[in-house]
């Protein structure tokens, strides 16, 4: 079996620049591994071979030339589907959107265009991006390769099983509430939610940002190189900045000697934490503590006021949306959904003012509780991977926000936060661990993470492809379900 897609992105531009393996090698490769996965996981939509080839020869004749548009010049990357790709359209995952091609690339596109990577494909996402799962009524249900009877999580759903998959070393996602951590570990990956502004974005909201889903923290540290590129659309961007993106080994213990490092396992509200998962996140901090770091426990900050508060922002700005679409488009959007924002319709106006205030209050206590620490880490989601047919771990729309404790006040705080693999549970399911950083310090986080990669025990393989392709990819490369959700 041709192996090349399994590299990471650093080493491809490597043996690239060496002439060592051509863009079209590693491209052909990566799409050989998409027929032997896709059929099962369903992590794809637009998928164009052809057009992905054309790149990879376009590439391969920049290098021939000596004019490479630098690193990840030839090297694969996906798009979540959510991402405008120009001549492409948006279809959020919904069988209600309207599939009309965009008009120019967003800034992240443009920037990985820009940078020659190849494009493979958009990845899919559940409907609108607000659920934490592959269900979606447009598409077939995304599953996680680590077991296909379970989710990926989402609403990166695609993206964090085509890294998981090896679909080629590079994924962009999108995160408001989790959405690349926990589908990075549910998926045993590395997903990287940037600091809000460090990767412009259009349209920008409110803790919305885009990042990185990949195997190694050194490949997200190097696709940031690209993302973090300004782009004046992105009204809330942070200035450019020239920032040493680590991509390259780093020695832990200096990294790690004398950090100070908050260990936050009480999430305030929300589901249990499984022990499984607090016993490999305590490991994690037994072994950071050992490496020259000073670990303390972090207390409870978030409480279930501001979750709720949240929630009903959230519900109401998702009304508004649905109601605006006529009767027929509204009865295409997932069940699931339309239960979920159906009580905002009575909202009150104080009601909705004193949930979009919950933001800052949340926004504000995640700061001060991490103000005393260099960085916090903690879990990702209290549960692990669950059940493909299900929205969300808790699959009951009055409790939807329920696995978010752990990663929502970061997105509010505007503070980078990665997650990246520590273990697996008895089942062989992957455990993540969230590393947190003070604003703006993306640089320390990524080389905290690369540090406690280097540290940590050996993980389970990668799961196993099926040994034939059954399945050849097109423009639609992910089949159509039902408004179910049907696999």
């Amino acid at each position: 079996m041709n192996s090349l897609y399994a590299l990471s992105a650093v080493a491809m531009g490597q043996a690239y620049e060496r002439r060592e393996l051509s863009p079209l090698e590693v491209t052909r490769s990566c799409i050989e591994q998409i027929e032997r996965w896709e059929p099962r996981l369903h992590a794809l939509w637009d998928f164009d071979a052809e057009a992905a080839l054309a790149q990879a020869r376009a590439s391969e004749a920049r290098w021939h030339r000596s004019q490479s548009r630098g690193p990840l010049d030839g090297v694969p990357v996906t798009v979540k589907e959510n991402i405008a790709v120009r001549g492409q359209p948006m279809a959020l995952g919904s069988a209600a959107t309207v599939l009309t091609p965009a008009l120019e690339d967003s800034p992240p596109a443009a920037r990985l265009r820009q940078a020659g990577a190849v494009l493979l494909a958009r990845t899919t996402m559940p409907d609108f991006g607000m659920l934490s799962s592959g269900l979606s009524s447009l598409h077939a249900t995304a599953r996680n390769p680590w077991d296909i009877s379970k989710s990926p999580g989402g609403s990166s759903a695609g993206a964090g099983a085509a890294a998981a998959a090896g679909y080629g070393p590079l994924h962009l996602g999108t995160d408001i509430g989790g959405s690349i951590r926990l589908p990075a570990a549910w998926c045993g990956v590395v997903g990287f939610k940037p600091s809000n502004g460090r990767v412009p974005i259009r349209p920008p909201y409110i803790g919305r940002v885009a990042g990185p889903l990949c195997r190694e923290v050194q490949d997200a540290a190097l696709m940031m190189a690209t993302l973090s590129a300004p782009d004046w659309r992105d009204t809330t961007s942070l200035p450019a900045q020239s920032l040493p993106w680590p991509s390259s080994p780093v020695e832990p213990e200096h990294t790690l000697r004398g950090l100070k490092i908050g260990l936050w396992l009480d999430g305030g509200w929300g589901m249990a934490l499984d022990p499984q998962i607090e016993a490999a996140v305590q490991d994690a901090a037994a072994l950071l503590q050992s490496a020259g770091a000073e670990v303390s426990p972090l207390p409870a900050f978030s409480s279930r006021a501001m979750a709720d508060g949240i929630d009903s922002f959230w519900r109401f700005r998702s009304w508004r949306d649905i109601d605006a679409m006529d009767p027929a488009r509204q009865a295409l959007v997932l069940p699931f959904i339309r239960q979920w924002v159906a009580a905002a319709a009575d909202y009150s106006a104080s009601r909705l003012f004193d949930g979009f205030n919950q933001i800052a209050v949340l926004r504000e206590a995640a700061v001060a509780a991490c103000q005393p620490f260099d960085f916090v880490i903690s879990p990702v989601a209290p549960v692990s991977a669950f059940d493909a047919q299900w929205a969300m771990p808790s699959n009951d729309p009055e409790r939807a926000m329920e696995h978010i404790a752990y990663t929502l006040p970061f997105n509010m705080s505007e503070q980078p936060a990665i997650s990246l693999p520590c273990a697996h549970t008895g089942e062989g399911l992957p455990i993540g661990l969230q590393i947190v950083g003070q604003r703006h310090d993306d640089i320390g986080v990524l080389r905290l993470a690369r540090a406690f990669e280097q540290l940590r025990r050996p993980l389970l393989p990668w799961p196993t492809a099926p040994n034939t392709p059954s399945w050849t990819g097109s423009r639609t490369g992910s089949q159509t379900g039902s408004q179910t959700g049907a696999p």
